[in-house]
């Protein structure tokens, strides 16, 4: 699991060499706050393995996969959003708006979120 990439951003959040506020962490993934936040929760979820995007994606990364879903339920919960519901979304690609390209969940919440256009 120890793919990571030296200009990742994301991959040197993840290894701790670039400050973050950490909201959980396990052995496969890290879920932090977004610097440029789009609700009053915006917390981004990654694995810890570099994995570009979905297209990059193997067979043997299902587990990392579920990891993050249940990262996004446990800051949910410790972020108080989980009751009154929460948006993850998954920028796959340029026309999408993937701005990084390492696999990110976005979790957000904190109030009432518009329909997607």
């Amino acid at each position: 699991m120890e793919e990571i990439k030296s200009d990742c951003i994301f991959c040197s959040i993840a290894k701790h060499k670039t400050p973050a506020i950490i909201e959980y962490e396990d052995e496969t993934v890290i879920a932090f706050r977004d610097i440029n936040p789009q609700a009053p929760i915006h917390v981004l979820i990654i694995p810890k393995k570099h994995i570009d995007n979905i297209e990059s994606i193997k067979e043997e990364d299902n587990e990392i996969l579920g990891q993050m879903f249940y990262a996004a339920k446990q800051v949910a919960q410790k972020l108080d959003v989980a009751e009154n519901g929460f948006r993850l979304v998954i920028n796959q690609g340029l026309h999408s708006g993937q701005v990084i390209k390492h696999l990110h969940m976005h979790l957000l919440g904190g109030k009432l979120l518009g329909p997607i256009a």
